[in-house]
C-alpha cells in the first residue's frame, strides 16, 4: 500500500468520542483550507458507523457552510433521524471553532431486487492507453503552468488519468465534456464501506473545475476564485475504488457566479456505479486598481 493511500485511510479512520460523536483530523499539507472531499468522506464514515453494515448508503446531499481549518480537528455530530424497515436516514454536522462548517444528509437502503437499467459508458480510450503519472511528470509537467504542475507533483492517494489532457495545456473543449480515469494508488481493504467513502472523497477532486471548461479556464487560473457550495452523490451499484473508474463530467450551466457540474462514474466494464452533482461559487478576480 502506498504511503498516500495509508494516510488517506488514516484520515478516514475517525476517533469515536462518544455515542454519535466523532473527531477527524486533516493532513498537514500546507493548504489554507480543508479539501472538501475530505470532509465529505469523513462525514460519510461518521454516518456509516451508526448503521448496520447490512444496510449501505445509497445517497448523500451536503452543503459546505464555512471553509475548514486544517490546523485543528473537525468534530462530526451524527443525528439518527430515522431507522425504518427499508431506509435509514442520518444527518451529520461538522463543526470547528464552535460553528457548523458542513452539513450532510445520508440515506441508507437495504438492497432488494427490481427493475434495472443504466446510462451507457462513453467510448473513450482506456487508462492503459493514456499517459501514466510517471510519463506526465517526465514529459508533460514542464509545459504546464505552475499551479497545475505543483498539483500533479504532489504524492496523492488518487491516481488521475485525464482523457482530454490538452485542456490543461490551454486547449478549449467545445462540447465541455471531460473524462478522467481514477483509482487509488494502492490496494484498499475489502470492506465495501471503505470503497464508498474513498469514492466520496475522490468525487470532489475535479468536478468543480468542469464548469470552467466551456470558457477555456481552470480553477488553477490565478484570476479565478472558486469554492464548492454543495455536493450530492448517489451510489447505484457496488464498486472498488482501487480499480479503474471512469468519471464522465459535464457542466450544463454557469450563471450568477455559480457553476453547476455533474458526473457519472463507471467501472471499467461499463457498469454505472455512481452519479454526482455539484454547484460551486466561481468568480473572476477583479484587477487591482491604483
Amino acid at each position: 500500500m502506498s504511503s498516500a493511500v495509508a494516510d488517506l485511510l488514516s484520515i478516514l479512520d475517525l476517533e469515536e468520542l462518544d455515542l454519535n460523536l466523532f473527531r477527524g483530523r486533516s493532513p498537514q499539507s500546507g493548504w489554507q483550507r480543508v479539501f472538501g472531499g475530505q470532509v465529505i468522506g469523513q462525514a460519510l464514515v461518521a454516518a456509516v458507523r451508526t448503521v448496520d453494515v447490512s444496510r449501505p448508503p445509497h445517497s448523500m446531499h451536503a452543503y459546505f457552510l464555512l471553509p475548514g481549518d486544517p490546523k485543528i480537528p473537525i468534530i462530526y455530530d451524527v443525528d439518527r433521524m430515522r431507522d425504518g424497515g427499508s431506509f435509514t436516514t442520518r444527518r451529520v454536522t461538522a463543526r470547528q471553532h464552535g460553528h457548523p462548517i458542513f452539513s450532510m444528509l445520508v440515506s441508507f437502503h437495504t438492497d432488494e431486487p427490481g427493475l434495472d437499467h443504466q446510462a451507457q459508458m462513453p467510448d473513450v480510450p482506456l487508462p492503459e492507453n493514456l499517459p501514466s503519472e510517471a510519463e506526465v511528470r517526465e514529459k508533460i509537467l514542464p509545459t504546464m503552468s505552475d499551479p497545475v504542475r505543483r498539483y500533479y507533483e504532489r504524492e496523492r492517494p488518487i491516481e488521475l488519468r485525464p482523457v482530454e489532457f490538452d485542456r490543461y495545456l490551454g486547449k478549449k473543449l467545445d462540447n465541455g465534456n471531460f473524462h478522467i480515469w481514477i483509482r487509488t494508488t494502492g490496494r484498499l481493504p475489502d470492506e465495501p464501506a471503505i470503497h464508498q467513502c474513498v469514492l466520496a472523497y475522490a468525487s470532489d477532486m475535479m468536478l468543480l473545475d468542469t464548469a470552467l471548461i466551456p470558457h477555456g479556464r481552470s480553477v488553477f487560473d490565478k484570476t479565478i476564485m472558486a469554492a464548492s457550495l454543495d455536493h450530492a452523490l448517489w451510489f447505484h451499484r457496488p464498486c472498488r475504488a482501487d480499480e479503474w473508474l471512469l468519471y464522465a463530467q459535464d457542466s450544463p450551466s454557469m450563471a450568477g457566479a455559480r457553476g453547476f457540474s455533474r458526473g457519472l462514474i463507471f467501472a471499467s466494464d461499463g457498469t454505472l456505479v455512481a452519479s454526482v452533482a455539484q454547484e460551486g461559487m466561481i468568480r473572476e478576480k477583479r484587477a487591482a486598481t491604483t
